[in-house]
């Protein structure tokens, strides 16, 4: 076991997102299913407890917990991308399998769980400061999610 693992608390369908993750971001995994020994509140032996999973080098554990809680926006995995091809691969993933767009490059999946698919070239904008930064994340505020287009345009002006 890692030493800092990232554990997601899920409604009973961890196996799923963890498949799901895999098939979707490079260098993502699922790993050991483990299963409870005895009953528990909630749940009888044999049903899964948690998931070893990998999303993107990030190993994680999915908690199979029931509807107690509920991902937030306060957590987030961010998937930083190279272009537009590869923005919409990972969007449309994740919209097309249940999930709901949002503002500024982030969704969710279908579990909750809130992505921010974000373009390298905003995020070297973001950090060269001054007025670059400024046109392109005025340019990022009016999108959903991120054409890189007009986020070079904007960088250009």
């Amino acid at each position: 076991m890692q030493k800092n693992t990232i554990c997601l608390w899920y409604n009973n369908d961890a196996v799923e997102a963890a498949h799901f993750y895999a098939n979707t971001f490079p260098d993502s995994s699922v790993g050991k299913v483990f299963q409870a020994p005895s009953d528990f509140p909630g749940g009888k032996a044999g049903d899964v407890l948690t998931v070893e999973f990998t999303v993107c080098g990030v190993p994680c554990i999915g908690l199979d917990g029931g509807d107690v809680f509920k991902h937030s926006e306060a957590f987030s995995f961010q998937i930083a991308t190279d272009d537009q091809a590869e923005t919409d691969l990972y969007w449309n993933a994740i919209i097309d399998n249940g999930g709901t767009a949002s503002e500024c490059g982030w969704c969710k999946d279908k579990w909750g769980l809130s992505w921010q698919i974000t373009p390298r070239v905003l995020t070297d904008a973001m950090a060269r400061g001054g007025d670059i930064a400024k046109r392109a994340f005025e340019a990022m505020m009016t999108m959903k999610k991120i054409d890189v287009a007009k986020i070079k345009a904007a960088i250009e002006q």
